[in-house]
């Protein structure tokens, strides 16, 4: 008999969120890029009762975006607990990117909430 693990995943969401600590960032909003990963103990899925519908993790992003939060590590910590809250999620790995928050290259944080 085969092992099945499921995984759902958002990747590259681009949202403006209401982020940031420094003077310049506060009051403004700023794009982000997030990928979540979900982690399903439901094994094999036969429906989307034993699923999350990826609509859900997008409308939890923009909601949380909506929000001032100060950190991208924060707001993915959040993001990820409330994925957790969720029926049959034993795990929730979110990255969050800042594209302009270094002159080159690309700033970002994963941050994995797992089920005790």
């Amino acid at each position: 008999m085969a092992s099945v693990t499921t995984r759902v995943r958002v990747k590259d969401l681009p949202l403006l969120a209401d982020i940031g600590i420094n003077p310049d960032e506060i009051g403004r909003r700023q794009p982000l890029v997030i990928t979540v990963q979900l982690l399903l103990d439901t094994g094999a899925v036969e429906g989307i009762g034993e699923t999350v519908d990826y609509r859900r993790i997008v409308r939890a992003a923009e909601a949380m975006a909506e929000v001032h939060i100060p950190l991208i590590e924060t707001f993915a910590q959040r993001l990820g607990e409330e994925c957790l809250s969720w029926p049959g999620v034993v795990e929730a790995c979110v990255n969050v990117d800042k594209p302009f928050a270094l002159t080159r290259g690309l700033a970002g944080v994963e941050v994995v909430v797992r089920r005790d």
